[in-house]
């Protein structure tokens, strides 16, 4: 309901309601906008960041002889040597069948040998050769100098305030995976 001021001898009729304490506290409509403009901006810089630092390192490492499949496979088994064949493709998210062919090839080049699972004849477990592991040290190397170059402008405090941050928002999405995954079961 409008509201009467006296200014002077004269009442005046104030037109604009007043606004709860709720109301004031919600931003106005164009900042909420704005908020969600922003927000979207940060998704698609993310997505724009990790799709430009694949596809560079996969520059760097092509004088390797190496593709991106194959040492994201070598780099995983590097942390989980001798995993399962179905639990690296689950890991990797990829299917079973692109996954043996991709290891038919590493086996092929000698980086990785399948052997029978003790306990289920069906399944093979994943290891790195030696070969595979002198790749690892050049890649290790290579993302070593990449990481350099492509991280220069961030001071160590940026470095850790943005790891910080990556994580966090990392942990939600896990938590909403394995929410998802819980709701499907």
């Amino acid at each position: 309901m409008p509201e009467d001021k006296r200014v002077g001898s004269t009442s005046v009729r104030n037109s604009s309601p007043q606004l709860s304490q709720a109301e004031a506290a919600k931003p106005a409509r164009s900042d909420t906008d704005a908020m969600h403009r922003r927000d979207m901006k940060l998704g698609y810089l993310i997505h724009d960041v990790s799709r430009l630092r694949r596809t560079a390192f996969d520059q760097v490492v092509k004088p390797l002889g190496v593709t991106r499949a194959q040492w994201w496979v070598i780099a995983h088994l590097a942390r989980h040597d001798g995993m399962v064949q179905t639990q690296l493709a689950e890991v990797l998210d990829v299917g079973k069948a692109s996954l043996g062919a991709l290891l038919d090839r590493l086996e092929m080049t000698g980086f990785i040998e399948r052997r029978p699972e003790l306990s289920d004849r069906r399944a093979k477990r994943v290891f790195l050769t030696k070969p595979s592991l002198r790749l690892l040290e050049q890649l290790v190397a290579s993302e070593t100098a990449f990481n350099a170059k492509i991280l220069e402008g961030l001071s160590d405090t940026d470095r850790r305030e943005l790891m910080r941050l990556l994580s966090i928002i990392r942990e939600t999405l896990s938590s909403m995976e394995q929410g998802a995954s819980a709701e499907g079961n």
